[in-house]
């Protein structure tokens, strides 16, 4: 019986009705002198409680002027390029739909009464399920962005004056470690090496900073090219392959679906993305699972379509990610810090580079994991429809050949189109699974017409003529497409 009472002692006394309304007054000073807006919406978008803050910046006065209304209507957005954004197209009505959280940073908020431009930080946060209301927050980011702005400034300038004098630093320690150029004992030697490999890490981490910077302030831009995403993604992973066998990883590529006789068949998904930045996600990615795999590990990667998205997977036995760290890892300079990481060198920004090249291209990145039970790193890009990739593939073709042909008759030679590695034409389930059965017998697939790749195979540039020329009213065959090399076809492929 005394247990009994002792717990019933400890059992909290229940809210007194004018402690509630102690809260509730607390609740609403708060609310009414933040400075960021808050908007309470209903599942249909109509505004249920406004804040101050939230009237004086879309310029209605009071907030009961806003009660009622469509967020829609009163949430005017432009990019940051000065285009309007359709109210149900935006980032922020999707969220709101979905009932999902999110944090943008893509627009800028038109006042009602002044037509003053700001910049703005949205979070939309769920109170429940599909039909509970949704939270909309936003802040003024317009002196936040100055900011980052000449942070980005200072630090492209900073990187890009150290690495020529690093670089020299790394050639004269290359030069001082090659037995042809200098003799050295081994104590010197170790000390060298330290040397280099310092060097080495410090011109990765200025290479890194300049490609963040890069994306940050704008200067590089998305150049989306329409590719059938299993093949080129299979190809960049493959690449790899070496640095993987080195560390006595075992790798595979592929997914574990439908089986015919002995081969795997892989599902054609497509998109359209930047190769580059889709080549620089992959290795970073692919990096991680090598750094941070133990030798005898097993790495997978996999492409796959998942409804109107295309998914993307790295898959590694390593060390894993703590929950932790898991919120954190893709934030620029976050590095994990435990005693099986120190060992391991990295610049803490390949995972921010993976992130902003993904949302770059109106993706998601994100990790499932547990610490000492290995990764898996997921990303998920927009999927295009069989026809809808044609239609832009046919498109981006006679758009780079009318460059070509624009350049040879300004200059008599064609110019060199980048980001046309992996154009390909639309690959049918039949002719999938023929490679398939190419693999089995030995022999390499090509899909498309190859081109000539050697300077002396290049044909000589056509000698000038006053006459412009012709156009060709076909559509024209891939610039480069893809050849598929027997040894890059597992035919027992499956998740590591």
């Amino acid at each position: 019986m005394s247990l009994f009472k002792s717990k019933k002692q400890q059992t909290p006394a229940p809210v007194a009705a004018a402690d509630i309304a102690n809260y509730s007054a607390l609740a609403e000073l708060t609310l009414n002198n933040i400075t960021d807006g808050v908007l309470l919406v209903d599942e249909t978008g109509i505004i249920k409680f406004a804040n101050p803050a939230a009237a004086m910046m879309v310029g209605y006065g009071s907030p009961t002027n806003m009660l009622g209304l469509d967020y829609k209507t009163v949430l005017r957005l432009e990019t940051t390029n000065g285009a309007v954004v359709p109210p149900d197209q935006s980032k922020l009505a999707q969220a709101v739909q979905t009932n999902q959280a999110a944090v943008i940073r893509d627009y800028v908020l038109i006042s009602v009464q002044s037509e003053r431009h700001a910049a703005i930080s949205l979070t939309v946060t769920p109170t429940g399920g599909p039909k509970s209301n949704k939270i909309i927050t936003f802040r003024d980011i317009t002196k936040e962005l100055e900011e980052e702005e000449k942070q980005s400034e200072f630090i492209s300038t900073a990187s890009h004056e150290m690495r020529t004098p690093v670089a020299s630093i790394e050639g004269y320690l290359g030069l001082a470690l090659n037995p042809s150029t200098a003799t050295i004992d081994d104590r010197a030697r170790q000390y060298l090496e330290a040397a280099h490999s310092s060097s080495q890490h410090l011109g990765r981490l200025f290479k890194d900073l300049l490609d963040v910077t890069k994306l940050d302030d704008g200067r590089l831009k998305v150049h989306a090219v329409p590719v059938e995403m299993t093949a080129v993604v299979r190809q960049m992973a493959n690449a790899r392959e070496n640095d993987m066998h080195a560390k006595h990883l075992k790798y595979s590529f592929g997914t574990t679906g439908p089986v015919t006789g002995d081969k795997q068949i892989d599902q054609l998904v497509y998109a359209a993305v930047d190769l580059d930045f889709l080549r620089e996600i992959l290795d970073n990615l692919i990096d991680n699972a090598i750094k941070y795999t133990p030798d005898g590990g097993e790495i997978w990667v996999n492409a796959r379509g998942d409804g109107d998205k295309v998914l993307i997977n790295v898959t590694d036995t390593g060390i894993g990610v703590s929950p932790e760290d898991a919120g954190h890892i893709f934030q620029k300079f976050y590095r994990v810090d435990n005693s099986q990481t120190r060992q391991i060198g990295g610049t803490g920004l390949g995972l921010y580079l993976v992130k902003q090249r993904v949302e770059a291209m109106d993706g998601r990145v994100w990790v499932e994991s547990a610490f000492g039970d290995g990764s898996t790193f997921y990303v998920s890009l927009p999927r295009l429809t069989p026809a809808e990739y044609q239609r832009r593939l046919i498109a981006y073709q006679n758009e780079q050949t009318q460059l070509q042909q624009k350049d040879k008759a300004s200059n008599g030679v064609p110019s060199v189109v980048s980001n046309t590695a992996f154009s390909q034409p639309v690959v049918t389930g039949e002719s999938r699974l023929s490679l398939a059965r190419d693999a089995a017998d030995g022999s390499t697939t090509t899909l498309g017409t190859p081109q000539p790749s050697s300077p002396s195979a290049a044909p000589s540039p056509a000698p000038r003529s006053s006459a412009p020329p012709q156009p060709t009213p076909q559509a024209v065959q891939p610039i480069q497409p893809i050849t598929y090399q027997p040894s890059q076809i597992n035919p027992n492929q499956g998740a590591a």
